[in-house]
């Protein structure tokens, strides 16, 4: 079975996310309205990760790459670099840094052709989840 690419990866996770507040959201709303008494930076923290989640939404609503030509093909590209890499890294322990700013670019890339399959599920757990945070705010 392949690796999860990094838009799945990211689906996983927002979905415990949302799975997770979904089922806690009340029992969290008192603790947290509490704490904002004794620890004002909660209210920093909720704001600070809505804040992310719509900068990560855009990104995602201005990925459009079903019209890229031969897409799949650079995708298999970077499949093979990553072999290559996780290789490398072996043969050469001080190079882990430059190896691992490569591999985080190919994992981009290799993601790319399943975005638009799954952007309608990313967006809607973004904004999921940005209820919650947002409900535990008031």
């Amino acid at each position: 079975m392949a690796a999860p690419n990094l838009y799945e990866e990211l689906k996983q996770v927002l979905k415990q996310l949302k799975d997770f507040l979904d089922q806690n959201v009340a029992t969290i709303k008192p603790a947290v309205t509490a704490l904002k008494q004794l620890v004002p930076q909660i209210t920093d923290l909720l704001n600070e990760l809505i804040g992310l989640l719509g900068k990560l939404k855009t990104e995602i609503q201005n990925l459009n790459v079903g019209a890229i030509p031969g897409l799949d093909k650079v995708a298999a590209f970077t499949a093979g670099v990553k072999a290559l890499l996780d290789t490398t890294r072996k043969l050469l322990p001080n190079e882990a840094g430059t190896i691992d700013s490569i591999a985080a670019a190919a994992d981009v890339v290799t993601g790319l052709p399943s975005v638009d399959q799954l952007k309608t599920e990313l967006l809607s757990l973004i904004d999921a989840i940005v209820g919650h945070l947002n409900s535990l705010k008031a």
